[in-house]
C-alpha cells in the first residue's frame, strides 16, 4: 500500500478542481483563546506528524481496521 511505505513527500500535489480548497477550513481561534484562555497544544504540522507516526508505528492496528475487525470490536463493545 502507497500510504504505508515510501517516501510520503511525493504524494502531495495540488488539486486542480479545488483551487485554495484548503484554506477553507482555517480556524481562527481569537475567541475561545480570548474568552476561555484556551489554545492547541500541537500545531497542524506536528499534530499531522504524530498522526502518520502512530499510523506507521501502528500497522496492525491499520490491518485490523482494514479487515473490518475494528468494527467487530465496535459492535462487541457497544452492540450493533
Amino acid at each position: 500500500m502507497r500510504l504505508l511505505s515510501g517516501d510520503f513527500r511525493d504524494t502531495r500535489r495540488a488539486r486542480s478542481d479545488r483551487p485554495c480548497h484548503d484554506r477553507r477550513y482555517a480556524i481562527d481561534s481569537t475567541k475561545i483563546r480570548n474568552e476561555l484562555g484556551w489554545f492547541a497544544k500541537e500545531t497542524l504540522v506536528t499534530g499531522l506528524r504524530k498522526t502518520v507516526e502512530w499510523y506507521l508505528e501502528n500497522p496492525e492496528w491499520v490491518e485490523s481496521v482494514k479487515t473490518r475487525a475494528c468494527r467487530q470490536w465496535i459492535e462487541k463493545q457497544y452492540g450493533t
